[in-house]
């Protein structure tokens, strides 16, 4: 990221004090890395590159890890506000909602953004959608064009907004309801019916005929993109029962 105007918008969405402490994941040359240092209490720069973060000890205030993001653990902060490697964008968003925090001002791919931000009916909307917004709250600010960086990405870019909160619905079980997501998401063509059907080992159902006659025809009858998380997690629980 070499455009001045938008490092300077990041930091500025970022609401910096220097009671902050921010992670910033993917520091590479350090370009926001020191923005964030002039406004921020301390930083700290994760780089998988042992060059490049070598590099990132300038600033008294920023404290580097050398590393894989996916395996370090992370250490206390209250923001994170990073251009995330595109590669892990997935991965590293659901590790950052299992940490506390304020809020992130992060970058990723435009079209991972506009999954992750996407509405029940629209044809982005799907399993990133629902997951990454039980969460927390998906607020896309801008979009970033690639002469904003030096080596030109082959696609745009996006600054987003994650706000971690409480989920705003409720499920008896989590971690079968992001089954049920995935199950239904992996035929998003077809009627839930049949995608549930399709995936009763997933799902762990023995009788999956006999799961279905459980829910409601009406849902059955629609395409996973027409239902809303409330509606997902409602048909979850009716399976779990």
């Amino acid at each position: 990221m070499i455009d001045k105007r938008i490092l300077g918008r990041i930091v500025e969405y970022g609401k910096l004090n220097s009671s902050d402490t921010v992670l910033e994941i993917g520091a590479g040359y350090g370009n926001l890395t020191g923005e964030l240092a002039g406004k921020a209490g301390k930083v700290i720069a994760i780089e998988a590159d042992p060059e490049l973060a070598a590099s990132l000890n300038r600033w008294e205030n920023v404290e580097v890890l050398t590393g894989d993001a996916l395996k370090i653990e992370f250490p206390p902060f209250n923001k994170v506000i990073s251009n995330l490697p595109y590669s892990i964008s997935s991965p590293v968003t659901f590790k950052l909602l299992q940490h506390k925090f304020d809020f992130g001002i992060l970058m990723y791919q435009y079209e991972f953004a506009k999954r992750m931000a996407a509405l029940p009916g629209s044809e982005d909307y799907g399993r990133l959608s629902i997951t990454v917004r039980y969460y927390a709250g998906v607020e896309m600010l801008e979009t970033v064009p690639k002469s904003a960086f030096s080596t030109q990405p082959q696609v745009r870019s996006a600054i987003v907004k994650l706000t971690p909160r409480p989920p705003p619905y409720k499920v008896k079980d989590e971690e079968f309801f992001m089954k049920f997501i995935t199950a239904a998401f992996s035929q998003r063509r077809k009627k839930l019916r049949n995608a549930i059907i399709n995936n009763a080992g997933l799902l762990g159902i023995n009788d999956a005929k006999e799961a279905v006659e459980k829910l409601p025809r009406e849902m059955l009858e629609r395409r996973p993109e027409t239902l809303s998380a409330e509606e997902f997690a409602q048909l979850a629980d009716i399976l779990l029962s």
